[in-house]
């Protein structure tokens, strides 16, 4: 029930009650809030505040609704992004790279869907691929999940006169992934150089990654170059602000 004689507004009141049983555990992570219907009775409210209650908490990055389904608390765990290994050959050849070495050290479940297509370089791409403008490359865009909650976009792109009948030109590129697939044409990585950065996220990212409004978005622009220092992929990260932890490590000499 609200006290309607306190004067805050009866749908901070739903919030604040929600807030402090999410934080106590009364609904864990992963849980599922009771409907609009069973709220309404509960606090003796009308359909339009708890749903007033519901958005709050949504900006406030505690809970995500799913179409069809309901509202469930969010999971707070972490990601902890590791610049260390994670595109290393070794990583690779035991199917380990990237996301999936995020996943395996922090325990979620990953998954991706995956769109490819082809378009031709603007010049911010010709720029760091070392091609003409204009030049036809191969688009992998993708959207990465934790748990079924969407936590990074990647949009790679080849020069395609290097992807042509290869596996990265498909939705499923095998195990290793698109480096594997590379080296195996012969295009041997040499190194990665990445370009980190952070902005307030657009309104479809903020849509997809329902954080919390005033919640940044971390952004990595990544190049992998060949051994004798030609570009050959450059991809475009988006990561959740509030979700993920990048951590470097290198030698002292």
């Amino acid at each position: 029930m609200v006290d309607r004689r306190s004067g805050v507004p009866a749908f901070r009141q739903v919030a604040s009650d929600l807030r402090r049983k999410i934080s106590a555990g009364t609904y864990s992570p992963g849980d599922q809030l009771p409907s609009e219907r069973e709220l309404t009775e509960a606090y003796d409210v009308s359909r339009p505040t708890v749903r007033d209650a519901i958005n709050m908490l949504k900006s406030e990055g505690l809970v995500t609704s799913e179409h069809g389904r309901g509202v469930f608390v969010r999971p707070p765990a972490t990601i902890q992004r590791i610049a260390r290994a994670r595109l290393s050959r070794a990583a690779r050849a035991q199917n380990k790279g990237a996301f999936l070495a995020d996943a395996a050290t922090r325990g979620f479940t990953p998954s991706t869907s995956v769109k490819v297509r082809f378009e031709q370089a603007d010049i911010r791409v010709a720029e760091h691929l070392a091609i003409a403008e204009g030049t036809e490359v191969t688009v992998r865009d993708r959207v990465m999940r934790a748990d079924g909650l969407v936590v990074q976009l990647a949009v790679s792109r080849l020069p395609r006169d290097i992807t042509r009948g290869t596996a990265i030109e498909e939705v499923d590129t095998g195990s290793g992934g698109t480096y594997a697939r590379l080296e195996e044409a012969g295009q041997v990585i040499g190194r990665f150089v990445e370009h980190v950065g952070a902005r307030m996220p657009t309104p479809d990212e903020a849509s997809l990654f329902q954080v919390a409004e005033g919640v940044p978005v971390v952004t990595v622009t990544r190049v992998a170059y060949s051994a004798e220092g030609t570009p050959l992929e450059m991809n475009d990260m988006v990561l959740a602000g509030d979700r993920y932890e990048l951590s470097y490590e290198w030698l002292a000499d």
